[in-house]
């Protein structure tokens, strides 16, 4: 506010305004100050200006300093206070130029003059605080709400794009061929592909909805949709974790880690002579890396980056925390942050 375009006009207008209501309610009789009207309004409009112009020069500094998104209410109330004594060193300093030095007032004199000017200095100064307060709250709530729709829509995208890499033909398809083989062959390890198959899809099912899970609860989901990629792959993915149990209880992106490991496969060779390696890991540094080795495919689908894309953006929106990517010619590797729940 303090910083707008008009601001000088708004200064001068009020001015004005005041000068107009001290006149007409006789304020320079009632009180005995024997001053010329001109005097009068140079006082106030220099009281307004230096006021205004203070908190605006000392804005930037306090927002540096005090204001954090957990800490509104003190930087307000650290700025108010900081435009009281501007306002205090403003009346004195502006009624003893005017006064003293231009009109030859002597202290006692100045007396009233000091006493009004004070009042008014920091009148004025609640008056662009409140005007400051609600402007400031009006576009927190504007940036709130712009942040919430964002959400809502990345979220509905993820939800999209969860349906597509989940729940696909294509998905379906491989593991039922699958399913079939081993059911023809009476193999006694069908059953437990059924369980396996069953828990990823049930886990998609409940948590798609949600911003954040639990690691421990995305790396039980993991584990049999693993099993699901190695019955298909056989010796060409290898799968490899090294997550201390401290970690567990820190929350990521729900279905995150099964989407880095589906664009690894989606863009890889995948082989018993050239197997597709994934490391998942912390770092020690609050994130989860997910690495594997890079050896592309010669006819690779297209890629859209929806997903990596979507993983980001609900990391940003909900943490205002970055994913990292890091590519080089030997790997690929994406590093998550975890987070604690306040």
């Amino acid at each position: 506010m303090f910083s707008h375009r008009y601001r000088y006009l708004f200064i001068a207008l009020l001015a004005l305004y005041t000068f107009m209501n001290t006149a007409l309610c006789n304020v320079y009789y009632y009180f005995n100050i024997d001053i010329e009207w001109y005097y009068a309004l140079a006082t106030i409009f220099a009281i307004t200006f230096f006021v205004w112009e203070g908190n605006r020069l000392i804005k930037p500094y306090l927002k540096r300093k005090f204001l954090t998104p957990d800490k509104k209410i003190r930087f307000l109330s650290l700025f108010f206070i900081a435009g009281n004594v501007i306002a205090f060193i403003s009346s004195v300093a502006v009624v003893y130029f005017i006064g003293n030095v231009l009109h030859g007032y002597t202290w006692a004199q100045s007396s009233n003059p000091f006493k009004l000017n004070i009042i008014y200095g920091s009148l004025i100064n609640l008056f662009f605080h409140l005007l400051n307060a609600i402007l400031f709250f009006f576009r927190e709530y504007k940036r709130h709400w712009a942040e919430v729709e964002e959400l809502r829509r990345f979220q509905s995208q993820a939800e999209i794009q969860l349906v597509k890499s989940q729940i696909n033909p294509h998905f379906l398809f491989n593991n039922l061929n699958v399913l079939s083989g081993m059911v023809i062959k009476n193999n006694p390890e069908a059953n437990h592909f059924i369980e396996e198959f069953s828990k990823v899809y049930r886990y998609i099912l409940t948590n798609q909805d949600k911003e954040l899970v639990e690691l421990k609860s995305e790396l039980d989901f993991i584990q049999p949709y693993i099993f699901l990629l190695q019955k298909r792959f056989d010796e060409g993915l290898k799968v490899n974790f090294n997550i201390p149990d401290l970690y567990h209880n820190w929350h990521v992106v729900p279905a995150a880690l099964q989407m880095l490991i589906e664009n690894a496969i989606k863009h890889n060779i995948v082989s018993s002579q050239k197997p597709l390696i994934i490391e998942i890991y912390t770092n020690g540094n609050e994130t989860l890396v997910v690495k594997n080795n890079l050896q592309p495919r010669k006819m690779a689908e297209a890629s859209t980056k929806i997903g990596l894309q979507n993983i980001r953006k609900r990391y940003e929106l909900i943490s205002g925390r970055d994913v990292i990517i890091t590519e080089t010619e030997e790997i690929f590797e994406v590093s998550l942050p975890l987070l604690q729940l306040n």
